[in-house]
């Protein structure tokens, strides 16, 4: 187990070292095509450039706060926030959309007012070469940065370097209305600029949206919840893995619980070893901690319960809104049947299950019900 920790650290170790060379070397980047396109901007009185050199401005500081956000996320656990600082890096995103979202604001004002009062721009050979130039370093730049993202799963890098694709796109129709001026007199720079303007706009919106869908808790991917499912399936004595929440406490930290349905024979010390083994296996080959594992019984001994069972599965699975049913239990001595039903977002629990205990209740008044309305939180 020690290993495992030392193994664990040591990865987090090496993924905040690559965020942040990488966001260095944004950063850096950054900071020089700002400067030569802001100095192009000023000498050919381009608001274009200018807005340009705007954003990869915008860039430089967004790498600076994914560095802080990174260095504070990986501070070690304590008493006050056990479970780490991770989830500071969402936080960082967040502040990196609202400056992304004020810079675009800002260039679409400048850009009206270009339209509004216009002023012919004064393109040279210079110019031209360092804004293909800067086409060429963002393009580079941007599948540098989206491939260290995906190498350490660190979503403000991948955001990072489609934002650097996007600009090297946004950078070049700059150059092609700098040379539709210089071929036929007609200024186009202005609405250029502020077509820049919406991009950048939307660019801050969506990462907006997307980080606020990490802070309130997104739906569980379906590939990585069917791969838990399959792994803990994969025991002779597992019928099924049902009720699977996954708790992000930030990138790569990932908890998790879920409830798996065993025979009703088994001794506690048996529950025991399945559940240690189950969480061991699912460690190693996702990286989440299976936090807690519920145990469902179903009978192996009641034949009349496996009929029980089917007719009652399919009363409930009869509704459009009824999604799953599992955990089944017929406990005869003591007169109780208890299950569990997946239900869609379109009804209330509370009306599905007055639907239910009225309907199971008529077909079989003799049992005393117990019925868990459950949440569709994963596939």
């Amino acid at each position: 187990m020690s290993d495992t920790i030392s193994s664990t650290e040591t990865t987090a170790s090496n993924r905040n070292g690559i965020i942040i060379k990488t966001s260095i070397i944004g950063i850096f980047t950054n900071v020089l095509l700002a400067a030569f396109k802001a100095a192009i901007g000023l000498m050919s009185n381009s608001i274009a450039v200018i807005l340009d050199a705007v954003n990869n401005l915008s860039d430089a500081l967004s790498s600076i706060i994914t560095i802080v956000g990174t260095k504070l996320a990986g501070k070690h656990p304590d008493k006050e926030h056990p479970l780490g600082y991770g989830r500071i890096e969402y936080l960082s995103a967040l502040i990196i959309a609202g400056i992304v979202l004020y810079a675009g604001i800002t260039s679409a004002v400048e850009s009206v007012k270009k339209i509004l009062e216009p002023e012919q721009p004064e393109y040279g050979m210079t110019a031209l070469v360092i804004i293909a130039a800067a086409v060429v370093v963002k393009i580079i730049l941007g599948k540098y940065v989206s491939a260290q993202g995906k190498k350490v799963n660190s979503g403000s890098l991948v955001a990072s370097g489609a934002d650097a694709m996007f600009d090297a796109v946004l950078s070049f129709s700059v150059l092609v209305s700098a040379i539709i001026f210089l071929t036929t007199g007609l200024s186009l720079e202005a609405y250029v600029g502020a077509v820049i303007s919406g991009f950048i706009i939307k660019s801050g919106i969506d990462m907006i949206r997307d980080t606020l869908d990490e802070i309130l808790g997104k739906r569980t991917d379906g590939e990585i919840s069917r791969k838990i499912k399959e792994i803990l399936r994969e025991d002779p004595q597992v019928r099924g893995a049902y009720d699977l929440v996954l708790y992000n406490y930030g990138p790569d930290k990932d908890l998790a619980s879920v409830h798996i349905e065993l025979p009703d024979n088994m001794t506690v010390k048996e529950v025991d070893r399945i559940t240690r083994r189950a969480e061991a296996k699912v460690y190693a080959q996702t990286g989440i901690i299976l936090a807690g594992v519920g145990v469902y019984s179903y009978n192996t001994e009641d034949k009349e319960a496996a009929n029980i069972r089917n007719d009652v599965r399919e009363k409930v699975l009869a509704h459009e809104w009824a999604l799953q049913f599992h955990g089944f239990y017929l406990d005869a001595e003591s007169g109780e049947m208890r299950f569990d039903v997946v239900m869609n977002f379109d009804i209330r629990p509370q009306e599905g299950l007055r639907i239910l205990y009225e309907e199971i209740g008529r077909a079989y008044p003799q049992y005393r019900l117990s019925i868990v309305p459950d949440v569709d939180i994963s596939d």
